[in-house]
C-alpha cells in the first residue's frame, strides 16, 4: 500500500501546467521543488500562411531544454514582436508546448476617400503599408500621423482622417482612409509684443506671413506654415540689424490655434534693445602679400553711421572679390565684433586666414517642381570647379531666399569623390507666386474708381515677372502690361517693357475723346 501511494505521488508530480497569454502573465497549477522538465516537442495551432517551423523558430526554447516560466515569457514576447500575429498564447502540457496564434490579415488594397486638395499620387508614397503586406495597428497609426502631417504642411490643421478596415475572405482586408480635409487654416491675427520703435503695422510688412484677407485668395501667405514662421523670425532679425539694433532678439514666436480650429493667432515676443553705430574698424591678416589698404578702401561703411549688418556682409563680399584677384581664393574672413554698451558703438575687426583648398565638385538642386533649375543655379555665385567659400555659400542662400519663390531654402555641403572637393545640395520648398489685387475708390473728377491687378512673379517657372493692371472709372480707363526678365541674355541685366493704353471721355468739355498708347523699355544692371 505504501509503495502504491509513493508511485501515485510521483506521477502527480510530473503534471505541471503553465499557460502564458499575450499579457505575459504566467499561471502555474503545480510546482514541484527541485524538479526539472525537459521539452520534448512543440505543437502549433492557428497558423495558415506561415509555416509551422517558422513559428517554432521564434521560440527561445528548443527540444531538450529545461522548461521555465521565464523562457516561455520571453518566447511569447519574441513571437508577438514579429508583427505577424494579432494574438499569441503559449501553453505547456506535460513535456510539450502548445503555441496558439491568430495571424494578422494581409492587406489586399489601400484607398483614400474624401481627398480633393491632395491627390492619391501624393498620399500613396507616404504610407508604409502596401498591398500584400501584413496589417498591424501600429503601422496604421504611423501612417495616419504621416497623412495628418502632410495636410498640416499644406495649411489644413482641421483635417480629420479615420482608417476603416473591410474584412475579406482568406484573412485579407481592404484599408480605407476616410479623409475630411477641412478648410485651410488661415492666420486670423498677428501681434507683436515688446516693440517700441516700430509699430505693429510696420513689422507686419517685414515678415512673410500675412493676416487673412478676402483679396489674398490666390496666395498662401495667410496660411499657417511653421517653416515660414521660422523664416519670419529671421526676417525680423535682419530688419532690426539693418537699423542698428544689434541686441535685438525674438524671445518667442507662438502660434495658437483657435478653439474652432479655423484660424491661428501668432504672437511675436521681441526685445529691440538699443541702437548702435559703427565704431573703429581694422583688418588683421595672417597671410603675407595681402594689401590691407586696398581692403580698407573697399569697406562700404564708415565709422559713426548707424550700424547695418547687411553692409558688413557686403563688405565681406567685396573683400572676397579682392582676395580672389590677388590669388587668395581660399582665404577665410572672420568678422569680430566688440560692442560698447555705454557708447553704443560696435568696433569691427576682420581677421583673414588661409583656408583649406577645397573646390566645388557639383551642385545638386531638389524640391523645385515648377521652377527650373537654372533660375536657382544663377543665384549661386559658385560653379562646378570653382574654389569653395563658406561666405559665398551664405550669400547664395540669401539670394535664393530673396527671389520670393520659396518658403523654405536649405543649403548643405557633402563629401565628394576626393577630399579636396565638396558637393553642394540645395533643397527648396516652393510657394505660390501669383497675386491678385482689387481696389475701389471715388474721385470728384472721375467718379467711382475700380482697380484690378493680376501678377505672376515666376512666369512658367522661369523667374520672369508679368503683371496686368486695369483701372476703370466713369470717364476713363487704363490698361497697363509690364514684363521683366531679370537675367537678360543670361547676364546680370534686367530688361523689360511697359505697354499702356489710356482713354478718357471728354464729351462734357469738348467734342472729342482722348486716347493714348505708349510703351517704355528698360535695361539695368543688377
Amino acid at each position: 500500500m505504501a509503495t502504491a501511494y509513493k508511485s501515485l505521488c510521483c506521477c502527480l508530480s510530473l503534471i505541471v501546467f503553465f499557460e502564458i497569454g499575450i499579457n505575459g502573465i504566467t499561471k502555474v497549477a503545480a510546482v514541484q521543488p527541485n524538479f526539472t522538465i525537459k521539452l520534448t516537442g512543440v505543437d502549433v495551432e492557428g497558423a495558415q500562411r506561415i509555416e509551422l517551423d517558422t513559428v517554432r523558430s521564434y521560440l527561445l526554447i528548443k527540444p531538450g531544454d529545461e522548461i521555465t516560466p521565464q523562457k516561455l515569457d520571453q518566447s511569447l514576447k519574441r513571437i508577438f514582436a514579429t508583427g505577424l500575429f494579432a494574438d499569441v498564447s503559449l501553453k505547456q502540457v506535460g513535456t510539450r508546448i502548445l503555441v496558439k496564434v491568430i495571424e494578422n490579415p494581409v492587406i489586399n488594397r489601400i484607398s483614400f476617400e474624401g481627398n480633393k486638395r491632395i491627390e492619391d499620387s501624393v498620399l500613396v508614397p507616404e504610407v508604409q503599408l502596401k498591398p500584400r503586406i501584413v496589417y498591424t495597428r501600429s503601422k496604421v497609426q504611423d501612417d495616419l500621423q504621416r497623412l495628418i502631417d502632410i495636410y498640416r504642411r499644406s495649411g489644413r490643421f482641421g483635417v480629420s482622417i479615420e482608417p476603416k478596415v473591410i474584412k475579406l475572405d482568406q484573412n485579407r482586408v481592404d484599408l480605407v482612409f476616410e479623409i475630411d480635409e477641412g478648410d485651410v487654416t488661415k492666420i486670423k491675427g498677428i501681434i507683436f509684443q515688446g516693440n517700441k520703435v516700430y509699430s505693429n503695422s510696420e513689422l507686419r510688412s517685414v515678415i512673410q506671413t500675412k493676416e487673412s484677407a478676402w483679396y489674398r485668395f490666390l496666395t498662401s501667405e495667410d496660411n499657417y506654415d511653421p517653416d515660414r514662421l521660422s523664416y519670419d523670425r529671421e526676417l525680423l532679425r535682419r530688419f532690426y540689424l539693418s537699423k542698428g539694433y544689434a541686441d535685438f532678439r525674438v524671445r518667442s514666436a507662438v502660434a495658437e490655434l483657435a478653439p474652432n480650429k479655423k484660424g491661428f493667432f501668432i504672437t511675436f515676443l521681441i526685445e529691440e534693445g538699443k541702437q548702435y553705430r559703427f565704431g573703429e574698424f581694422s583688418i588683421k591678416s595672417f597671410m603675407k602679400k595681402i594689401s590691407n589698404t586696398k581692403l580698407q578702401k573697399a569697406a562700404i561703411f564708415v565709422p559713426g553711421e548707424i550700424y547695418n549688418a547687411e553692409k558688413v556682409e557686403k563688405t565681406i563680399e567685396k573683400f572676397n572679390e579682392i582676395l580672389k584677384e590677388q590669388g587668395f581664393a581660399f582665404a577665410k574672413i572672420r568678422p569680430k565684433f566688440k560692442k560698447s554698451q555705454t557708447k553704443k558703438l560696435i568696433d569691427l575687426s576682420f581677421e583673414i586666414q588661409e583656408g583649406k583648398n577645397v573646390y566645388v565638385d557639383r551642385i545638386n538642386i531638389g524640391g523645385n517642381v515648377r521652377t527650373v533649375d537654372e533660375v536657382i543655379r544663377r543665384e549661386v555665385p559658385l560653379a562646378e570647379g570653382d574654389a569653395f567659400n563658406s561666405q559665398t555659400l551664405r550669400l547664395a542662400r540669401r539670394n535664393i531666399r530673396g527671389l520670393g519663390f520659396f518658403k523654405a531654402v536649405e543649403l548643405k555641403t557633402g563629401t565628394a569623390r576626393t577630399q579636396d572637393k565638396t558637393v553642394i545640395d540645395i533643397e527648396v520648398v516652393e510657394q505660390s507666386t501669383g497675386e491678385l489685387s482689387l481696389g475701389a475708390g471715388f474721385s470728384s473728377g472721375d467718379g467711382l474708381l475700380a482697380d484690378i491687378g493680376v501678377r505672376e512673379r515666376n512666369l512658367l517657372g522661369l523667374g520672369q515677372d508679368l503683371s496686368l493692371n486695369f483701372r476703370l472709372s466713369g470717364v476713363s480707363s487704363q490698361i497697363d502690361l509690364k514684363f521683366t526678365e531679370p537675367y537678360f541674355l543670361d547676364r546680370k541685366l534686367s530688361a523689360g517693357f511697359d505697354i499702356f493704353r489710356t482713354s478718357r471721355e471728354l464729351t462734357d468739355e469738348s467734342s472729342f475723346d482722348r486716347k493714348s498708347t505708349g510703351q517704355q523699355s528698360e535695361l539695368a544692371m543688377i
